[in-house]
């Protein structure tokens, strides 16, 4: 395999006045981005950010000097190497870049990319798969949240095992289909906010400058999320992602109550963070459980982040939650919830304690992920030269 072999047998190295990185450009369910060896990066996390923001384009909205698409969406990073803790096979460190930003962010979890994260390991031999389906414990770096994955590795005519994209597994806002990628959350409960509900109720009333007295659900299962209904902002909660982005009014209101909603949560000044996430719901409108329309903070998603959903789908099973309010019945130890976003839906299935049905105890979920190119990611040198100043230039 390409990718095998340049991240077997090369690491960093000068390319004239560039540097070339191994690398897999790689979607992860509905997030796309290049996916390093961490042993590759420098290791001085400084340097590390410097040459992330180099190889995405940033700081530029159209990111044209990199391989950014422009879009929070497609400025995603994964950082990945081999497990260093009992029980953990492989661990990463997800990097949010936002186009016209300068910082890289390591603070939030994306369920999405880590959709890509066994696929990348098999692909450059970090997992080498021993049976028709590899299962491997994934850490999150960023928060500390631990997924089992599960991907198809049958054999291949060379005896040799691979990831098989092909399937009929269909997932909103990916045309197509593919092989499912099994993502099992163990824990996620307070992934950021340090609890499920930060405020330790499952609704607060927030005054907001403007705009009066505001209910919201403060809620962190793998992902900080306010949840808000659509309506008491001014919005139906079914507008299209475009409408949203063009309401200059409606994205004021909102981005008042994520601050105060930060403060609220325990997360300080959140201006510059990338979370909480806020969240517009309504009642559903074709047959699942509840509409979202989900900001990452001050675009609208195209679809909804998998934490989000997580995190969404929890709030319908809480009792006096915003989200419960508007939400079809729930019902059931292990139910699955049905959230509808701008292009579908997206099903979670939770497991709830029988003793307490208030405690989510796990959340499963599918997703899928292709390689789409593999080789070097070149950055100036001037970003980062990996030959000391004494040797010679080989390139």
């Amino acid at each position: 395999m390409p990718a095998e072999a340049v991240a077997r047998t090369r690491g960093a190295r000068r390319h004239g006045s560039q540097t070339a990185i191994p690398c897999l450009f790689m979607r992860g369910g509905t997030s796309r981005g290049p996916f390093f060896d961490a042993r590759l990066l420098p290791e001085d996390t400084g340097l590390r950010d410097a040459v992330l923001l180099a190889a995405m384009g940033s700081p530029d909205p159209r990111q044209i000097d990199g391989v950014g698409g422009g879009h929070p969406l497609t400025s995603k990073i994964g950082v990945v190497r081999p497990g260093t803790e009992p029980g953990v096979d492989v661990e990463w460190t997800f990097v949010q870049v936002q186009p016209g930003g300068d910082t890289a962010d390591t603070s939030a979890n994306c369920g999405n990319m880590l959709a890509a994260v066994l696929p990348f390991a098999v692909e450059t031999g970090m997992l080498v798969p021993g049976t028709d389906r590899t299962t491997a414990r994934v850490r999150t770096g960023n928060t500390g949240m631990v997924a089992e994955i599960t991907v198809a590795t049958p054999k291949g005519p060379d005896g040799r095992r691979y990831v098989d994209y092909r399937g009929r597994a269909r997932i909103d806002g990916v045309p197509g289909t593919a092989a499912p990628v099994e993502i099992g959350f163990l824990d996620t409960a307070g992934s950021v906010a340090g609890s499920l509900l930060p405020t330790g109720r499952t609704r607060d009333t927030v005054e907001v400058p403007g705009t009066g007295t505001v209910d919201v659900t403060l809620i962190d299962n793998g992902q900080p999320l306010v949840i808000v209904e659509a309506g008491r902002l001014g919005a139906t909660g079914y507008e299209t992602p475009a409408q949203i982005d063009a309401d200059d009014r409606l994205k004021a209101r909102v981005e008042a109550l994520r601050l105060l909603c930060g403060e609220a949560m325990g997360l300080g000044d959140v201006t510059e963070k990338n979370y909480p996430k806020m969240t517009l719901v309504a009642p559903p409108r074709h047959g699942g459980t509840l509409s979202t329309r989900s900001l990452i903070p001050r675009v609208c998603h195209q679809s909804i982040g998998v934490l989000a959903a997580v995190t969404a789908a929890t709030a319908c099973v809480l009792e006096g939650s915003v989200a419960r309010d508007v939400a079809a019945a729930v019902s059931g130890t292990e139910p699955t919830v049905s959230v509808e976003h701008p292009s579908g839906e997206f099903s979670v299935t939770l497991g709830l304690d029988p003793d307490d049905p208030q405690r989510v105890t796990r959340s499963a979920l599918l997703r899928t992920a292709r390689p789409i190119m593999a080789g070097d990611l070149f950055v100036p040198r001037s970003v980062w030269d990996p030959v000391p100043t004494t040797q010679e230039n080989t390139a």
